[in-house]
């Protein structure tokens, strides 16, 4: 986890006026420093503009290509390497991978290529002034593109050094929009499977408790001996309206059943041999988990089996939600006395004031299933730090 300097750096370097100011003090930094070593045209001006240009570099990105150029050719212009050059330059070449102006090695070759120019500018004058430079190609003229080889290394450096920053910023992106799309699609699951469960309810109990009442009155005005006329009229009507009643549950049940909401109705319900499957999942969109069962395996009925599932799945949602990358464990423990016991706990900063008893849906949630099967789940602080959800949930007499 970051530091509160981090963030606040983070925050600062991420903030619209930071190439401005930062561009602004390396200018004032060149211009002070003209002022004390004075130089030609030449080397001013590409000093003065490689300095300048970092403050679009935001805003066009392109123009690190100039910041760049008008350092090698401020440098070109004088034997002495300007501070300010280097600052530009390599914040200049930083910025062409870090936003991918050109493609990596496009922009070090572009970088050399420069590199071997200055280097042999710089060779014709050491010539004029005298030095003893040998004539090149011959014994010992190599040495002196070792400018050049510095100055690509450099160059190469900070290209790099951009690219890497940019490539672990995308990889961070896509892991948060696959936790997103995986959170979006658990909670699309669940929907779905209350929809299921509600119209399974409605054509079980309902549907077959209002057929019944229809077939029992409308066979009542055959079977009862001696009805009068109104008492036949009355059951015909009890049949009527309980047949209407049908066909008004047939829509409801069209609409909870949707093309979605028919594959949960027909896909075996999850069981707690399916929890490796759901670490599985957990570990997929970049969380740390871990399934610790102790115990002998015994078959719970379906609704402990059920309820225990979707406890342990809506934990594991809430951990990746509030303390992404924390490490998560779960444990499951069948004890004597027909109890299962369920703990997933993990080790991060923890939840906050939205944690307690009775806060958030996905806690109520859990704690109603485990009421459904007559147990008891507990939500807070655990022991260690981070965050433990624990239930227990009796499932018959020792």
């Amino acid at each position: 986890m970051s530091s509160p300097l981090q963030r606040r750096v983070r925050d600062w370097i991420a903030a619209p006026a930071y190439p401005w100011v930062t561009g602004g003090v390396v200018t004032a930094g060149a211009v002070a420093e003209l002022i004390v070593i004075p130089a030609g045209v030449t080397t001013t001006v590409g000093v003065l503009v490689s300095a300048a240009s970092l403050m679009w570099r935001r805003s066009f990105p392109p123009i690190a290509v100039l910041t760049v150029a008008a350092g090698l050719l401020g440098f070109a212009g004088d034997v002495n390497l300007y501070v300010s050059i280097m600052v530009s330059g390599l914040i200049g070449c930083y910025c062409l991978g870090r936003r991918r102006v050109l493609h990596p090695a496009l922009t070090v070759a572009g970088g050399a290529l420069g590199a071997v120019c200055v280097n042999l500018v710089h060779i014709n004058t050491w010539s004029r002034m005298e030095l003893p430079v040998p004539a090149l190609w011959e014994k010992g003229s190599l040495s002196l593109f070792a400018e050049s080889f510095l100055l690509t290394v450099v160059v190469f450096g900070a290209v790099m050094m951009g690219d890497a920053v940019r490539s672990r910023e995308e990889t961070r992106t896509e892991r948060h929009l696959a936790q997103a799309r995986m959170i979006a699609m658990e909670r699309q699951q669940a929907a779905e499977a209350e929809r299921a469960a509600i119209a399974r309810e409605l054509h079980d109990i309902v549907s077959h408790s209002v057929s019944m009442i229809a077939v029992q009155a409308e066979s009542a005005t055959y079977t009862t001996p001696g009805l009068t006329p109104e008492a036949r009229d009355g059951f015909q009507q009890i049949a009527a309206t309980a047949r209407s009643s049908m066909a008004e549950l047939r829509r409801l049940l069209g609409v909870l059943r949707t093309s979605q909401g028919e594959v949960v109705l027909t896909a075996p319900q999850p069981t707690l041999d399916h929890l490796g499957e759901l670490v599985e999942q957990h570990r997929a969109v970049g969380g740390v988990a871990e399934l610790r069962i102790t115990g002998e395996r015994v078959p719970l009925p379906a609704a402990w089996e059920l309820s225990a599932y979707r406890i342990t799945q809506e934990a594991l949602t809430n951990a990746r939600k509030h303390a992404p990358g924390a490490r998560t464990v779960v444990e499951v423990d069948y004890g004597a006395g027909r109890l299962l016991t369920l703990r997933v706990r993990d080790d991060g900063p923890g939840r906050g004031a939205g944690s307690g008893p009775g806060a958030g849906h996905g806690l109520t949630g859990m704690r109603e299933r485990a009421a459904l099967v007559g147990g008891r789940l507990s939500a807070g602080a655990g022991p260690d730090g981070g965050f433990l959800v624990e239930a227990e949930l009796p499932w018959g007499s020792g």
